[in-house]
């Protein structure tokens, strides 16, 4: 038993934790980095701890400081959350070793699961379908590029530690295996300090489900699916269970192998099991592979504790306290639907690239479940993951779970960053996904309608203008008015919309934009509005105007009277694509360099992006040095080009 617990986390997962340790009555630790000062965690928790760092991140991969914070404040466990130290083995056995109670599976359950060769190769074993692949020891060139053709075209190269994405090429043809198996070498090593690969047959119309599972160490038990196949780059976006289309044989097998696997490791506590389904011909027994195992908690868990009513949480507590598991198989039952949607600060108009600032105006709608570990005035730095919040529904069936997704997202507002929120909305808009036909390629075949910007009405735009420029009538027996033209610029997603209004009438002003003209009227409800229409809800913070018109517009504001500084950018300049740090430079001041080579690295949010040389040129000098901070759109280097 322990009456405190460290969260050696941040953000929603730590909030997430603490909520639920207070809620049974547990005492709780906070560590946080120097940018986390002011964080929610910070503020949730009985006690919190600077732990200092060269970096941010660093503070929370310190494995000495943190259990050295959980033993002087007299922690009796530690919770890892998820990401970060919850897959290391290393951290768990010292946690061990120092007589603290690590919430999670057992050192060696990780390390068994944590390469997902390995993993393969005992889920084999147990029985346990395995998609066709080369997991072997021989890592050459030669080797995998034959195995590859063995296994036949299309094949993934995935990373065998780690995951998210990292490290995962899909292959689709001998002659681009090779480099594509060194990109994902290169982003392995970098991502998980270990740059072997796996080769698997690809599906071609995959579907990503998993299935909870909770052990004792000896048994195990499951808590139904969850289907993750809408995906973006490998990483999850909008998760949901049950899993559309489930039959009852499915959902059995799938089960029952994923008890199976957890029974086979002898895994204590709450775990996940993946599975590649092969959804071109429906959910069939036969067509869906062990993928791997999850040895912790899944950022999309809170969904199968809205269809199963448990708090998968305080299940870990319980037995990390010696508890026996209270409920068996036939207690756990599925009750209605529920979606979850990751929101992160990303630009989908900017290949999905991180973004950061500071949030000044955040709501979320009070009648969902929300969990964030953002407020409003918090700073989005570019050291940590780029999600700010999830938004969880729950409905007697999907069709009613889904629409109130959809009205949480159109009633989400968040100012200071840019986000994914529109980008959702539009998924869940999606005629293939409202009909339950999911696939892990939906998003990247259906990208342009999800990230286009077209839908932007009339009325939003005349809205976001008027929040700008709205003078009330004067209606007193004497006006001596004087008409005056007002020209402003809008920034909407990728439109840039110059604007100009004037007022001729007191009761009237007439907006122009996109070569047409429109005339807004003040109506008897002592408001303007729009071809007889109210005008859309549209609020302005500083320079950016939120404007409310079935989901959420964000408009930027170029000041009028702001005189426009001489950049001398040519279109081949070689640009930061978004805020963060130089984490690393390839080349040297005077080096010829050629179209596509690597000039430097950026990095924010855990993502690393490479920037190439736009041509053939010389670089006079590269402007910043490792580890200085960028902003977007910044000039990273001046060059001349090759004669």
């Amino acid at each position: 038993m322990f009456k405190k617990v460290l969260i050696a986390n941040r953000g929603e997962i730590a909030c997430r934790i603490a909520a639920t340790a207070n809620k049974i009555g547990l005492k709780t630790v906070a560590i946080f980095s120097e940018a986390d000062s002011g964080s929610k965690h910070v503020s949730l928790c009985d006690e919190a701890f600077l732990i200092e760092s060269p970096t941010p991140l660093e503070s929370y991969l310190n494995q000495s400081e943190i259990i050295n914070v959980a033993i002087k404040t007299g922690a009796g466990a530690i919770h890892p959350g998820y990401g970060f130290l919850s897959e290391n083995s290393e951290f768990a056995q010292k946690v061990q070793d120092a007589g603290l109670i690590f919430i999670g599976p057992d050192f060696k359950a990780i390390e068994i699961m944590g390469q997902k060769d390995a993993a393969k190769k005992a889920m084999s074993k147990a029985g346990i379908p395995i998609i066709p692949g080369y997991h072997g020891e021989n890592q050459t060139d030669e080797r995998l590029k034959k195995e590859a053709g063995s296994i036949g075209y299309p094949v993934l190269i995935k990373a065998v530690a780690g995951g998210g994405g990292k490290g995962m090429r899909l292959v689709e043809s001998p002659k681009e295996f090779l480099t594509l198996l060194a990109s994902a070498r290169t982003e392995a090593e970098k991502a998980f300090g270990n740059g072997r690969v796996l080769i698997e047959k690809y599906i071609l119309a995959p579907r990503h489900i998993e299935i909870q599972i909770f052990g004792n160490g000896q048994k195990a038990i499951h808590l139904f699916e969850r289907d993750c196949s809408l995906q973006r780059r490998h990483q999850k976006v909008l998760e949901e269970c049950p899993a559309p289309g489930m039959t009852d044989k499915m959902r059995d097998a799938m089960c029952r192998a994923a008890v199976s696997a957890a029974e086979t490791i002898g895994y204590k506590g709450a775990g996940t099991v993946e599975f590649i389904v092969d959804g071109s011909d429906g959910l069939k027994e036969d067509r869906f592979w062990f993928m791997e195992m999850n040895t912790r908690l899944q950022v999309e868990h809170p969904i199968t504790e809205e269809i199963t009513g448990v708090d998968l949480v305080a299940w870990q507590f319980d037995f990390a306290m010696g508890r026996p598991m209270e409920k068996k198989q036939k207690d756990v039952s599925i009750k209605g639907h529920s979606f979850e949607a990751r929101i992160y600060a990303e630009d989908p108009n900017n290949q999905f690239l991180p973004d950061t600032g500071k949030i000044i105006h955040l709501h979320f709608p009070s009648n969902i479940r929300v969990d964030t570990g953002i407020r409003n005035g918090d700073i989005v730095s570019p050291f940590f993951d780029p999600m700010l919040a999830k938004l969880v529904s729950y409905g007697k069936d999907r069709s009613s779970a889904l629409s109130k997704l959809r009205k949480a997202l159109k009633d989400t507002e968040i100012v200071g960053v840019k986000t994914n929120v529109n980008f959702l909305y539009n998924l869940t808009e999606n005629s293939e996904f409202k009909m339950g036909v999911v696939q892990t390629g939906l998003i990247e075949q259906n990208i342009e309608k999800l990230i286009g910007f077209k839908s932007v009405s009339t009325q939003a735009i005349i809205a976001a203008a008027l929040s700008y420029f709205s003078p009330k009538p004067d209606h007193s027996a004497y006006s001596h008015w004087i008409n005056i033209t007002h020209k402003i610029r809008l920034f909407c997603g990728d439109r840039d919309i110059e604007i100009e209004f004037s007022q001729p009438d007191v009761n009237k002003i007439e907006i122009s934009f996109f070569g047409k003209s429109y005339d807004v009227i003040f109506n008897k409800k002592n408001d303007w509005s729009f071809e007889g229409n109210q005008l859309p809800v549209a609020k302005k913070f500083d320079n950016e105007i939120l404007v409310s018109d079935g989901r959420q517009f964000l408009f930027k504001l170029q000041n009028p009277f702001e005189i426009k500084k001489e950049t001398n950018l040519e279109n081949s300049d070689i640009l930061s694509p978004m805020p963060g740090m130089v984490s690393k430079i390839y080349i040297e001041n005077g080096c010829e360099v050629f179209k596509g080579q690597r000039i430097l690295a950026v990095e924010a949010m855990k993502m690393e992006y490479e920037v190439v040389a736009p041509n053939d040129c010389f670089i006079k000098i590269v402007n910043f040095n490792v580890g200085d901070f960028v902003q977007s759109g910044e000039k990273l280097c001046d060059f001349s080009e090759v004669k």
